[in-house]
């Protein structure tokens, strides 16, 4: 997606040879304008697969999920917790995911009564990077006995192989901006047809 590239361009940040900021937009400051273009893009792609529910992990990936249910015809929105917080007393579904930029492994959980064997699930990735992420919301899908449609990442850097891993398990995976490298303080993109 040409508008994601050249705004990582723009308003991104490399940080080394691992690691794109780009908190200015996507993750610290929302930009709402974006995020629909997102989505649109998002339903462009996906449209066709009959979801019916939108899976993501807090907190990065809330915001973009959210304006995407609205072209999805207001699907619900569910989001993975990292903590087990006081207020879940139900059963949930539970998964442990590695966060590649802190270094944490955190068990995602989702309350049972939000997933189940009729849902047709699309996966949102704000990053992927090794695939932790998008492998844990997979299982909680999978768990409940769902079908995983897609894993939509927003952002993603290739040579870090989560999405050849992804594939590999079976999983159809499409990025909107796919980075191929970071070297000498440049971002190299993916050649896209869009």
């Amino acid at each position: 997606m040409e508008l994601l590239k050249q705004r990582i361009l723009k308003d991104g940040m490399e940080l080394g040879t691992q690691i794109v900021k780009v908190d200015s937009f996507l993750n610290h400051q929302l930009d709402i304008g974006l995020f629909m273009a997102l989505g649109k893009e998002l339903h462009r792609r996906f449209g066709h697969l009959g979801i019916n529910k939108i899976l993501t992990i807090e907190s990065s990936g809330i915001g973009i999920a959210a304006i995407t249910a609205i072209y999805f015809d207001l699907v619900p929105v569910v989001f993975a917790k990292k903590s087990h917080p006081t207020t879940m007393t139900e059963e949930y579904y539970g998964a442990p995911v590695k966060s590649f930029t802190k270094g944490t492994v955190s068990i995602a959980r989702v309350a049972k009564k939000y997933l189940n064997e009729n849902d047709k699930v699309l996966i949102i990735d704000d990053f992927l990077a090794h695939g932790e992420a998008a492998a844990g919301l997979a299982s909680l899908v999978e768990q409940a006995g769902g079908t995983v449609c897609a894993i939509a990442a927003i952002i993603e850097k290739e040579f870090q192989g989560g999405s050849r891993k992804l594939r590999d398990a079976g999983y159809y995976v499409d990025s909107l901006a796919v980075i191929t490298k970071i070297k000498n303080g440049q971002i190299y993109f993916k050649e896209s047809s869009d």
